[in-house]
């Protein structure tokens, strides 16, 4: 009976243990997020804190936290039970940041060169560079917008999709175009992963300007003397570098951590362990980007740096609202962090749609998109290219497709909780689709092939 009880003991105190080693670790991820989230949707797009703790920070773990924005120095905190509380600031054209690994005062007396944009009204300008909307089809056929009404429907309040905004394009032109109650044109909505799809374009740049190559060796440091060395920028932006990494966001993980409890996204994420052979195995990894996106400040150099996306991509494209955030080292969070309105992700769209030109101007260098959109060799349903998702289906067999009912071309910007920008070139269209889809999945294949049958 003794040997019982001591064993008995034993296991509640591992179980005790485990539990308090857990709390420790998922606690400041959980406190972190909210209190980014609410950082971001209250000084970036402008939105209300009630709104957003209600929505944003409503859903199971994060709804547990105390969240609280603050006017007087532009930030936000965020606690769970009382511990583990955690800050994320505001800085003027860089959005928020969350205090990680560094001090508030370091974080807000860094020195950053920000672009200055451009004095100019875009409601006097045609789209798409401006906003001024010319085309007689726009918003006025019926079954189009009936199709977008649909989007915004919820036949299933316990289980709302939440849509947003969408915006159809076709051949440059804006046909349809909604926004749910409280959100407009001028609300930034954020892209989470579509954030990779604009570091893929930033690679591109440096590319263009012979300033790096994707075939040869990634230039980390870390990896200079071990079998990492032979992991080429193209590997990286095909997800399919060979290294050891947990995409997983219900707990304590690679990535979360990453997100939320480091100073340096790109650096943690370089320290991963070589696992498997590079180019022999695909494994979607937000690590993998901001390894990019540290690559990518390096080799433009901090002076130039957080005015780089701006100057050489967004304010050519007219997408004057687009911000990427950086993590408390200054390096853009280049996987997962951008807000953008619903146009500007559209134009962001057409700029791949239209093979990286803008205005006659090339953007991105002749055959970037071509590339970006060629299957990963290691992806096994050939479902990925380089930062941006594709429906090419299977290799070998074409019509086993991610969606079903769309054209084989068709590939996409996808971020969590249902943000998609569709490119679909056969079409010459453009779908923009943003929302808060926790509960239930919003059926892009749907939608988008009902868009397809009405607009041919």
């Amino acid at each position: 009976m003794k040997i019982i009880k001591r064993s008995l003991l034993i296991i509640a105190l591992g179980i005790v243990s485990y539990a308090v080693y857990y709390l420790s670790q998922a606690l400041p991820i959980v406190a972190g997020y909210g209190a980014k989230n609410l950082c971001s949707c209250v000084f970036v797009a402008n939105r209300d804190p009630k709104q957003i703790i209600a929505q944003e920070l409503g859903a199971a773990l994060v709804n547990l936290g105390t969240y609280e924005a603050h006017y007087e120095d532009s930030s936000a905190t965020g606690s769970v039970f009382g511990m583990s509380t955690r800050k994320a600031v505001y800085r003027k054209g860089m959005g928020c940041t969350l205090v990680s690994e560094i001090t508030e005062d370091e974080l807000r007396t860094q020195k950053i060169n920000l672009a200055k944009k451009p004095a100019l009204n875009q409601d006097t300008i045609a789209w798409p560079s401006g906003n001024k909307i010319t085309d007689s089809l726009y918003n006025k056929i019926e079954e189009l917008n009936s199709v977008v009404d649909e989007a915004f429907a919820e036949p299933d309040t316990a289980n709302p999709v939440n849509t947003r905004a969408v915006i159809i394009i076709k051949d440059g032109n804006i046909l349809a175009e909604k926004y749910a109650s409280s959100f407009d044109q001028q609300t930034k909505l954020i892209g989470w992963s579509m954030t990779k799809t604009i570091t893929n374009a930033i690679v591109g740049v440096l590319v263009k300007q012979g300033k790096l190559k994707t075939e040869e060796p990634a230039p980390v440091a870390e990896w200079k003397e071990d079998d990492r060395k032979k992991i080429t920028l193209h590997n990286l932006l095909q997800a399919s570098s060979g290294l050891a990494w947990q995409e997983i966001y219900g707990g304590p993980s690679t990535a979360t951590n990453m997100l939320f409890r480091r100073k340096d996204a790109g650096t943690f994420a370089a320290q991963s362990k070589q696992e498997s052979a590079p180019n022999t195995k695909w494994y979607y990894s937000s690590g993998t980007t901001n390894i990019i996106s540290r690559i990518t400040k390096q080799t433009i150099g901090i002076e130039n740096y957080h005015a780089f996306p701006y100057q050489e991509i967004f304010y050519k494209i007219g997408a004057y609202s687009m911000v990427i955030e950086p993590d408390p080292s200054g390096t853009f969070v280049g996987s997962s962090f951008s807000y953008a309105t619903a146009r500007d992700w559209a134009r962001f769209g057409l700029l791949y749609l239209n093979d990286g030109v803008w205005n006659n101007e090339r953007i991105l260098p002749d055959g970037w998109v071509k590339y970006s959109t060629t299957a990963a060799e290691a992806a096994p349903q050939g479902e990925y290219g380089a930062q941006i998702w594709l429906n090419a289906g299977n290799k070998n067999n074409p019509n086993d497709k991610r969606f079903p009912e769309m054209p084989n071309d068709m590939y996409l910007m996808d971020g969590f909780e249902g943000q998609s920008v569709v490119m679909i070139p056969s079409r010459n269209m453009v779908i923009v689709r943003l929302g808060l889809s926790q509960k239930r999945e919003f059926d892009l294949n749907t939608f988008a092939s009902r868009v397809l049958k009405v607009i041919k």
